[in-house]
């Protein structure tokens, strides 16, 4: 049989393959080993906690966000915020007055958070595992709830722990007590209830005597307050009547005293009005007698005026007529003394006579002229004939 010689790859070629075979080789390491050594674009999500390790050790401990490291042994661990719900059920309790119930409990736990890192950093070595895993937490709770409920009930009598408004106090106690022991590894248990509390047979059927007794009770106690109640009603009807008649006849009275009130005031009003128009009348009367009075002052004031004027007037007129009379016996005296003054006064006084439209009548020495005032078919005539 012929050998056949395979001819080798060139140098160049040889080359090659050893450099892309190591390229390979590192990436795989690399690729197995690169979450020791670097994390990009890693991602803490709203409800977590980032925290950041480096050569084993916490660094950081951030919020939510990306983050990128690279270097020996790094590495991003991821904490959740969300709460982890339990429930715990313990079949048999012993109460402090040897009753044996039956309790439920349940509840959220919550990790640290951002705010406390300080407890993150502190806690982590020995309590990561709660961190990281829910079951775990759950686990580590579901057993302090067990001693936390056997240390609430075990203080508690069977009426404090079942009956009435004592479940919320045991309650308030369970969470008390869960929260004092999840404390110390960085767990805060919140929301807690209580759903359930079951009663052995035997306790069940006391418990319901009780109760009968206590409905008993109490019904007796309602009809009591119920026969009191309907007995204050009865009274305080009658009371009301009474005091609705009261009031009634207080309200008449104050009405007729009301009304006697109105009546004295109103004649009082009108003894006002009569005294008032009699004061008018009166003075009226005053003012009439007043102005008649004035009246017949002034009559009299005045026919007293009128006396003195027509007094004096009688006495002007008296002494006129002595001033005339005076005057006409002078004048008498003179005329009988002097016959020639005579003559020429009554000459004077017969040119003063005519008029300027009358003829001049010459007479004979001696003689008057006798004058005839001419009228309806009268001539005028002059009597020149001389005396005797």
């Amino acid at each position: 049989m012929a050998r056949m010689d395979i001819p080798s790859p060139p140098r160049g070629t040889r080359r090659a393959g050893t450099f892309l075979l190591v390229l390979v080789v590192v990436g795989l390491v690399v690729w197995l080993l690169g979450s020791r050594f670097y994390y990009i674009l890693a991602r803490v999500e709203e409800q977590e906690v980032g925290v950041k390790f480096r050569g084993g050790r916490i660094v950081d401990v951030v919020g939510p966000g990306v983050y990128s490291d690279v270097g020996l042994f790094v590495e991003l661990k991821r904490v959740s915020s969300s709460a982890v719900p339990f429930l715990v059920a313990d079949p048999e309790i012993i109460t402090s007055d040897k009753q044996r119930i039956g309790l439920a409990a349940g509840g959220d736990i919550f990790r640290p958070r951002l705010e406390n890192a300080g407890q993150l950093r502190t806690l982590w070595a020995q309590y990561n595992t709660l961190y990281l895993n829910d079951e775990a937490a759950r686990d580590h709770i579901v057993q302090r709830a067990q001693q936390a409920m056997k240390v609430c009930v075990g203080d508690r009598t069977f009426d404090d722990a079942v009956i009435g408004t004592a479940r919320d106090d045991l309650r308030a106690c369970i969470d008390s007590e869960i929260n004092k022991l999840a404390q110390n590894v960085g767990l805060v248990v919140e929301n807690v209830a209580v759903p359930e509390v079951t009663i052995a047979p035997e306790a069940q059927a006391r418990l319901d005597e009780i109760v009968q007794s206590r409905l008993q009770t109490e019904k007796a106690a309602q009809d009591e307050l119920r026969a009191k109640a309907q007995a204050a009603a009865e009274q305080a009807l009658q009371e009301g009547q009474i005091r609705v008649e009261q009031s009634r006849l207080q309200e008449e009275t104050r009405q007729k005293v009301l009304l006697a009130q109105l009546d004295e005031e109103r004649l009082a009003a009108q003894q006002k009005v009569i005294q008032a128009e009699r004061a008018n009348e009166l003075a009226r009367v005053e003012a009439n007698r007043a102005v008649i009075e004035a009246q017949k002052s002034n009559d009299l004031l005045e026919a007293q005026l009128d006396l003195e004027v027509q007094t004096v007037r009688a006495q002007a007129a008296a002494e006129q007529a002595r001033a005339t009379t005076a005057v006409e016996a002078v004048l008498g005296l003179l005329y009988t003394a002097n016959p020639g003054l005579l003559s020429f006064h009554i000459a004077r006084e017969n040119a003063n006579a005519l008029a300027n439209t009358e003829k001049l009548l010459i007479t004979p020495e001696g003689t008057t002229p006798t004058l005839v005032i001419p009228g309806e078919q009268i001539q005028p005539v002059a009597d020149v004939t001389p005396p005797q």
